[in-house]
């Protein structure tokens, strides 16, 4: 008895909660308004209860309990109004999932190669993507407004405020005009750079810890989330964007040069014709140095590599500046017998693109498809054609945005005689019009639209039977209850709503499928006929000839009912925080993952989430010797397992997983087997015995993490609550990760204990379910028995620390990252994402 009132009292054990989309405030976390922060600052926190700021001198408090902490990061992607700028960015975004959708390699054999040839043909994509925006910005500025409306007197009327371009002035000679107007895409490539490096100082310019994830040879299968340099992109943005940079400036540059020199060579001027081709030469050597830094190399994960390529970074955005600045002056030369006619030659600047991106989409199938077939995994989504189908839909949308602009653009400078609300401007006999393949993309628009309506009416017949189907059994799996159809058909509803979560994949496949051979077919038309959809069928079959009509004047309503909804979403976000926290959770899915592919697009806020929880983890448990188990809903889930990788194995063995309405199998797995698939989580689970995960039927997010949703109820058995007062399903057997299906709702009827509904939850208030509880104090008493064998076996026993309490193990404390002395893995590992 004497030696239990001189034993001290164990260090009080920690929750860490992680929310996910949507947000949470600390309130609504920790379940209590008054909190305080324990660490962090106003963009990303760490929480308590006020009453548990202290814990740690007070574990007798706390005997029987964790303290709750709570981590908040939403402010990471929906934080000031400047949030809402980043819809302008969506394709940047998209294009950068595909780079992280490949399917999964083995880690011996050829593969490595053909996992480089992937991450560069993504590359290459997004850097179409940057010359794309920049190209329809010149079409606006240039084509549009400098070349076409000015030179057809439709601007510059007596009281117009460009009356300065008119014929005549000094401003109004062609090659001046395009001068002028080559500042608007000069500044929008700008303003990209400047976005990109500021997000690039706070996030991938931050060092990672040192000590925390155990360095990874190359080859060695470990899982990439694991590897010290992952969530570490200074060197590989760094030289994105400087290439991003000069290709949009070169774009500029080249719109510029090609008309004037293009006039050079006809007017016979021997200087001017020879500055033209000294000139055309150096945009082609720029666009050779350009490729050559977007393609030379890729990311490194094995290490953090503090290196900055200094030649690339510098001194290819500041040539291009250079050459940019001498091709306006080039272009403001005196010359005056010209004028602008017709059009600048927009179409086929857009067609090599369009091209260009279609046969890289296409190649990148070829790719996936051979790396699929070295490790087959039928549960990953579109049997390893998930990334193809991503890299498709961010050039649809990256062509309906530009194309869009340009559209509504020239409709309001025609004044009405094109389709779409009446401008400012007076019609004239040829009104400005934008590339006839620009009116062939948005032709193309009402077909999709209308095989998208079917697929969705299919979708919903499909639940609606499924839902009928469900309904049957539901009043069985509450024994006891008397049955209730209505209650029933609610319940089957939820669960057959999510189920079509399932089939998410074959949506998108038949979006990327169709929109790939729309945008042959448009391609094919605008080339062969050289006129808009309307004039190409005309004498045709008149069916047919009022089909083309129809598809044009409505495709050019539908991007002006398009354009103006973004921007008024847009305007929304940036001044309403509700709404901007609804674009948020856009971001929260798609900017998980770092730039590897887009430097433009928005960050990756888990370079900043996912070092935030290790430090955390690594810094209490090294401090107190506690147990800590860390807690993630949703996205948060995701943030938690790759945080848990993160950690050294001394600190993992202290740190248990509970994870609930989880998307790492179900969405993740499916959509990133590379890096979710069941190799990584299977890796991440034998490392980390101490893991649960609850999911509910309802739940159209969340599901089980090792094992597929589609198979059943998972290896917590089928739905059946012997007790309506408590969980559905019977406890997860051990060794066993899910528990699930849980009972959603808790109660089939009203009774006694509840006399009101139950609400069917879904994918949310897990922690009001029992099973919460229950499986995190197991998981807490299952750390707790390692440690006490640890300390009875010790030598001696534990030296005493402060206050009498056990000092805590010696677990190295995390250090800034700095540059290694020598690197002992190869710059690009096997494994790495090119």
């Amino acid at each position: 008895m004497a030696l239990e009132l001189l034993t001290p009292p164990r260090p009080p054990a920690l929750e860490l909660r992680v929310h996910g989309v949507h947000g949470a405030s600390p309130d609504e976390l920790l379940g209590d308004p008054r909190t305080v922060r324990i660490t962090g600052d106003s963009t990303a926190a760490v929480f308590r209860r006020a009453r548990d700021a202290d814990a740690e001198a007070h574990p007798e408090r706390y005997a029987g309990r964790p303290v709750i902490e709570a981590y908040c990061w939403s402010r990471l992607t929906s934080g000031n109004g400047a949030r809402a700028l980043w819809l302008l960015l969506l394709p940047f975004m998209v294009v950068n999932l595909a780079h992280w959708a490949r399917p999964a390699a083995p880690a011996t054999g050829p593969e490595p190669r053909a996992v480089r040839t992937y991450g560069l043909l993504v590359r290459v994509l997004a850097l179409s993507l940057t010359l794309l925006l920049i190209a329809a910005a010149c079409e606006v500025a240039l084509d549009l407004l400098a070349w076409q409306c000015a030179g057809s007197g439709t601007c510059t009327g007596p009281r117009s405020r460009l009356g300065f371009l008119a014929p005549g002035h000094w401003w109004g000679q062609p090659g001046r005009r395009l001068a002028l107007g080559a500042l608007v895409p000069a500044a929008l490539t700008g303003l990209l750079w400047f976005l990109s490096n500021r997000t690039w100082s706070a996030y991938e310019s931050q060092p990672p810890p040192t000590g925390t994830a155990a360095p990874a040879a190359g080859g060695d299968g470990a899982p990439a989330l694991g590897r010290p340099g992952f969530w570490y992109g200074r060197r590989i943005v760094a030289r994105l964007r400087a290439a991003h940079t000069a290709a949009g400036l070169l774009t500029v540059a080249a719109a510029v040069a090609a008309p004037t020199a293009r006039y050079d060579r006809r007017a016979g001027s021997p200087v001017l014709e020879a500055l033209g081709w000294t000139v055309e030469g150096l945009l082609a050597a720029g666009a050779v140095a350009v490729a050559w830094v977007v393609c030379r190399r890729g990311r490194t994960e094995a290490r953090p590599d503090h290196r900055l390529d200094r030649a690339a970074v510098t001194l290819l955005p500041g040539s291009a500046l250079a050459l940019l600045a001498a091709v306006l002056l080039y272009a403001g030369w005196s010359r005056p017998g010209w004028t602008s006619t017709g059009r600048l030659p927009g179409d086929f600047a857009f067609g090599v693109l369009m091209l260009g991106q279609g046969c890289c989409v296409l190649l990148l199938a070829a790719v996936a498809v051979h790396l699929y077939r070295l490790a087959p995994d039928p549960a990953s989504a579109l049997y390893g054609l998930g990334g193809p189908a991503i890299a498709m839909l961010a050039c649809a949308l990256g062509g309906v945005m530009s194309g869009g602009v340009a559209q509504r653009v020239a409709d309001w400078l025609d004044g009405g005689t094109a389709p779409g609300p009446g401008g400012i401007l007076l019609s004239v006999p040829t009104p400005p019009a934008p590339p006839v393949l620009l009116s062939w993309q948005a032709a193309v628009l009402p077909p999709l639209l209308l095989v998208l309506a079917l697929l969705a009416a299919w979708f919903a017949v499909r639940g609606a039977r499924a839902r009928r189907r469900l309904a049957a059994g539901v009043a069985a799996e509450y024994p006891g209850e008397p049955p209730d159809q209505d209650r029933s058909r609610r319940i089957a509803g939820a669960r057959a709503a999510a189920a079509l979560t399932d089939s998410a994949p074959w949506f998108v496949a038949a979006v990327s499928g169709i929109t790939l051979v729309l945008g042959a077919g448009a391609l094919a038309g605008a080339w062969i006929s050289g006129r808009v959809p309307g004039e190409a069928a005309r004498g045709a079959h008149p069916l047919l000839e009022t089909a083309a009509r129809a598809a044009q004047d409505a495709g050019s309503w539908l991007i002006g009912l398009g354009i103006a909804a973004f921007v008024a979403w847009g305007r929304r976000a940036y001044r309403d925080p509700a709404a901007r926290r609804t674009v948020g959770v856009l971001w929260d899915v798609g900017t998980f993952w770092p730039r590897a592919a887009h430097p433009f697009a928005p960050p990756c806020y888990a370079e900043r989430a996912v070092p935030d929880l290790t430090w955390r983890m690594t810094g209490w448990t090294g401090r107190t010797g506690g147990r800590l188990v860390i807690s993630g809903h949703s996205q948060g889930s995701v943030l938690a397992a790759a945080a848990v990788w993160q950690l050294p194995p001394q600190v993992r063995s202290r740190v248990a997983l509970l994870t609930y309405g989880s998307p790492l199998r179900r969405l993740y797995g499916r959509w990133f087997p590379a890096y979710f698939g069941p190799g990584p989580l299977g890796a991440l689970h034998g490392e980390l015995d101490c893991w649960r995960n609850l999911w509910r039927a309802t739940d159209p997010i969340g599901g089980p993490v090792l094992t597929d949703p589609r198979d059943g109820a998972g290896p917590a058995g089928p739905l059946g609550p012997a007790d309506p007062h408590g969980p559905a399903e019977p406890p997860a057997a051990a060794g066993s990760v899910d528990r699930g299906p849980l009972a959603d709702p808790l109660a089939y009827g009203r009774s006694a204990r509840h006399p009101l509904p139950a609400p069917i939850l879904g994918h949310f208030d897990y922690q009001s379910d029992p099973a919460f509880a229950a499986e995190r104090d197991a998981l807490l008493a299952r750390l707790a028995g390692p440690a006490r064998r640890a300390r009875s076996t010790a030598p001696g026993g534990p030296p005493a620390g402060r206050g009498g309490t056990p000092a805590p193990p010696a677990v190295p404390a995390p250090r800034v990252s700095r540059e290694p002395a020598a690197p002992a893995a190869p710059e690009d590992p096997p494994e790495t994402a090119g």
